[in-house]
């Protein structure tokens, strides 16, 4: 077990262009809204402010984002909170809803958090999840996986060229002994990768990590046509992603959707943030409007 001696830091994370969220979901024309990664309550909190008596329904698998938003927005009703992966949004939903809003990736606050795993520029323990109820960490697939699956999951999510090199590393470090935390991946990964292309491979090996631990692809395949019947026709739907796999999936599933003439598309390309805030900058937003 890896140990962090530090008090954990607040939950921080600036919503990513709030102001546009806004502009295209029209919530003062709108009932329900339902923002399926909540984080700390940012785009929530922009959407209320637009429309007070607006019922949000927020998702999130991560509690301490959930424990983080009840307290940003203890100054608004009309607030559901749900701790499950948007995965399930036909779970919990049975009424149809004005407007839907994903904005996927990792919140500020568990890149920054050690004990949270997901990032290689501070210690801490290879854990990555997302929700901390599911059993499945980075460290289980580094120690556990064998070689070729290693190889694909690097390879596929994280579209790194020299995945087969870094796999076969990993798997030869990890028989003299478990790799245990993100400083030992980061030794490891280094020196199997040329100078010039350290930390855009260590980014990538990070997030098919990520990926991979959380089944974050695939979560957005079910939840994004389950989305759509959820829409009330003229509802709105607004996504956010942050990588070229998930923003591909989005693309898609809208065009097709636009074919059957199930959806008029609001964004013939993905508007790009212009944000100060550096974690936004890879940030592309697509919308549509259920016909």
């Amino acid at each position: 077990m890896y140990n962090i001696n530090m008090a954990k830091i607040p939950y921080q994370h600036i919503p990513v262009m709030a102001d546009i969220v806004v502009e295209i979901m029209h919530p003062e024309d709108k009932n329900t809204i339902v923002d399926c990664t909540l984080g700390g309550g940012g785009h929530a909190q922009a959407l209320k402010k637009a429309n007070k008596k607006l019922n949000i329904i927020g998702f999130d698998q991560d509690q301490e984002a959930l424990a983080a938003a009840q307290e940003n927005l203890k100054g608004y009703s009309d607030i559901t909170y749900i701790n499950d992966n948007f995965a399930n949004l036909k779970k919990h939903l049975r009424q149809p809803v004005g407007g839907i809003l994903f904005d996927l990736g990792v919140s500020s606050y568990q890149l920054d958090e050690p004990a949270r795993g997901f990032s290689f520029r501070s210690p801490g323990p290879l854990d990555m999840r997302l929700g901390q109820q599911q059993p499945l960490t980075a460290g289980d697939i580094i120690n556990q996986y064998p070689e070729e699956e290693l190889s694909e999951i690097i390879f596929k999510y994280g579209e790194e060229r020299f995945a087969r090199r870094l796999s076969r590393a990993i798997v030869q470090a990890r028989k003299r002994s478990p790799i245990t935390t993100t400083e030992q991946l980061k030794a490891i990964i280094e020196p199997a990768i040329p100078t010039w292309k350290k930390r855009e491979s260590l980014t990538r090996v990070f997030q098919a990590l990520r990926i991979a631990v959380n089944g974050e692809l695939t979560a957005l395949e079910l939840a994004l046509p389950a989305a759509l019947e959820l829409l009330q026709p003229g509802g709105r739907i607004v996504v956010l992603s942050y990588h070229s796999l998930e923003d591909r999936i989005v693309k898609n599933l809208f065009r097709q959707a636009a074919s059957d003439g199930k959806l008029k598309i609001l964004t013939k390309k993905p508007l790009i943030s212009q944000d100060d805030n550096p974690r936004a900058r890879s940030a592309k937003l697509r919308a549509a409007e259920k016909i």
